[in-house]
């Protein structure tokens, strides 16, 4: 039985390091592809919201930084000039198949106030009913510590349920939970299903990411938890090549999949 085949509300989660080299260039061919997917997910009748991570690094490439910034200052201004660079992208790109997007830009305080966190529902709501594809980032620009998410993983799984979606699917540069660290242990074994997130789940994450992305295992165990409190299936896997969201609506076993407890 295809888990996925009803999933009508989908929330897809892309990486800086599915989005762009390790230069901060944009990559082209996996970009135009991630539209083209998703604009057929689209033209199915699903709802889609994208969350969209490499703003900073693509305004790394576009201004010549060799590494990712440090300090504030550094990380808000690239955001914004990235941010920028990435809408026009997403923009033109989704209009060669006649889809509308909107930017969304979020900090962790819609969570916790009750008059944001109705404004921004109402404003995803209304989008989806129009058929634009909300297109959602941290407000990196603004975020302090305090209003911060830290990382796309857990702003991705607040959007799923902040909206109620069914499926929430992250792309990263792996292929799921493994048993092991895959990048020391040749033998470690993916772990296709995870149906409660214990202590012996939460050791299994490791530490950071990559060098481009702010995240890791332990933030997408920590965004699974968000997802599946609220009732939304979570499914982490490898976006290196976006065409396996085609696969994963399918009902391929693809990936880590989260259940959700509802």
């Amino acid at each position: 039985m295809n888990r996925f085949e009803n999933a009508k509300r989908i929330v897809i989660k892309v990486g800086t390091s599915t989005l762009t080299y390790d230069g901060g260039g944009i990559n082209i061919r996996r970009f135009e592809t991630l539209v083209k997917v998703i604009s057929d997910i689209k033209n199915s009748q699903k709802e889609v919201v994208l969350v969209t991570s490499g703003a900073i690094g693509v305004a790394r490439g576009k201004m010549g930084f060799a590494d990712k910034p440090k300090c504030v200052k550094d990380k808000q201004a690239l955001a914004a000039i990235g941010q920028c660079e990435l809408m026009n992208h997403y923009s033109r790109d989704f209009a060669k198949f006649n889809h509308n997007v909107a930017q969304v830009l979020l900090t962790k305080d819609v969570t916790s106030d009750s008059v944001r966190y109705q404004n921004a529902k109402n404003t995803f709501e209304r989008l989806l009913e129009l058929g634009v594809l909300p297109i959602v980032n941290e407000n990196d620009v603004i975020s302090t510590e305090q209003i911060e998410f830290g990382d796309n993983d857990t702003l991705s799984a607040t959007v799923a349920s902040l909206i109620g979606a069914d499926l929430l699917i992250i792309l990263s540069d792996i292929d799921g939970l493994y048993n092991s660290d895959p990048r020391k242990n040749k033998d470690a074994k993916l772990i296709p299903i995870v149906e409660k997130i214990d202590k012996s789940i939460e050791d299994l994450a490791g530490d950071a990411g990559s060098n481009r992305g702010t995240g890791g295992m332990i933030t997408k165990i920590y965004a699974a938890k968000i997802a599946s409190e609220s009732g939304t299936d979570m499914l982490i896997a490898n976006g290196a090549d976006p065409d396996v969201l085609y696969d994963i609506l399918d009902g391929k076993e693809i990936g880590t999949l989260f259940v959700s407890e509802k």
